[in-house]
């Protein structure tokens, strides 16, 4: 069986919109080889079609301290050959280059790449796709992995055409009895946080209307998560692997977050969203996709598309003027709608 490099060397939420890419790549029958970057690796496991995953710390990618050198060229060397990959699939956002693992893997004699890149590729791209002429830069992220893997000959079944991951089945044992609503108060960078103490507001509005609050988040966002809850939630902080997350958010009435990666999961689970969406990165193409979403924050703030990490804006309008009160309206709203039938959005 043909063995396929498909790869997104980001964060959780970048691997988790490659999801159909990867579907479309294993529907042709071939085995897919996941290369994610370390903090995409959990994701990349829950990924249907995934028959393995590989881990590479890429410097020109995300941070990491480790140097270009042989050593590097060595690992990727090994990695083909282990793995006996003889084609790859690179999968970038906008503003990333595929070049530099496309030169890497074609040294270590993988014989076809594909990827999207506005630099001139030469010869380490076989199929190259300029963003901008050959598919629209102003799309959903899935969608433009989609557009690089259709490039590559690879197309998703009919109707198989939405995130999704691979996650067991039974409720959670953090989850109580009857309906709940989870908020996620971190984010990956400060520039995409809702204020912390309006995270509790809106904590203590939806528990004021008589729904139970979930607060999660990651082991370092423990005072975080326990600030939000205060004691109107329950706080989940730490306590919860990537898998356990999927389950918890899976079995919501909703989820409430920014756009970080909690967000893409939800989507991937089928629940639906109200995103606190700071828009330093355009939610075109950023907002969670496939479930339905309630998209809050003002989006013509001054931060709009400088992707910056933190808030260049005193005062973080963009989302500090999202009053709690129009949180708990929108997460009602999808609940309402999720009740009444109503059908998933796009």
């Amino acid at each position: 069986m043909t063995r396929v490099l498909v790869a997104r060397l980001d964060s959780m939420g970048d691997v988790l919109v490659s999801g159909p890419a990867v579907r479309a790549v294993a529907a042709a029958g071939h085995e897919v080889v996941f290369l994610a970057g370390p903090q995409g690796a959990a994701a990349a496991r829950l990924l249907p079609g995934v028959a393995e995953v590989r881990v590479l710390a890429a410097p020109w990618q995300t941070a990491t301290g480790r140097p270009v050198d042989h050593d590097l060229v060595e690992e990727v060397e090994t990695l083909v050959g282990s793995t006996g990959v003889d084609r790859a699939v690179l999968l970038t956002s906008f503003h990333q280059s595929p070049l530099p693992l496309a030169l890497l893997l074609r040294i270590a004699g993988v014989r076809d790449i594909i990827g999207a890149s506005t630099d001139t590729a030469g010869g380490l791209l076989d199929v190259r796709l300029i963003p901008g002429e050959d598919f629209p830069e102003d799309q959903p992220e899935p969608l433009r992995a989609l557009a690089i893997a259709r490039a590559a000959g690879y197309a998703l079944p009919e109707g198989d055409d939405r995130l999704a991951v691979q996650v067991p089945e039974g409720r959670s044992s953090h989850a109580p009895e009857g309906g709940y609503v989870v908020v996620h108060p971190g984010a990956a960078v400060p520039a995409r946080e809702y204020p912390a103490d309006l995270h509790g507001a809106v904590v203590a509005e939806l528990a004021d209307r008589g729904r139970t609050v979930l607060v999660t988040g990651a082991p370092a966002e423990r005072d975080l998560t326990a600030r939000v809850a205060g004691g109107r939630g329950v706080d989940l902080g730490g306590a919860l692997d990537l898998e356990g997350l999927a389950v918890l958010l899976r079995d919501a009435d909703a989820v409430v977050t920014g756009n970080t990666g909690p967000a893409h999961l939800a989507a991937a689970v089928g629940t639906p969203v109200v995103s606190l969406f700071s828009p330093v990165v355009p939610p075109i193409r950023w907002a969670p996709w496939g479930v339905p979403v309630e998209l809050l924050g003002q989006q013509d703030a001054a931060c709009r598309g400088t992707r910056a990490r933190v808030c260049p804006v005193a005062g973080h309008p963009c989302l500090a003027s999202v009053p709690p009160s129009e949180v708990a309206d929108a997460a009602d709203r999808l609940i309402g709608a999720a009740a009444a039938g109503i059908g998933r959005a796009s």
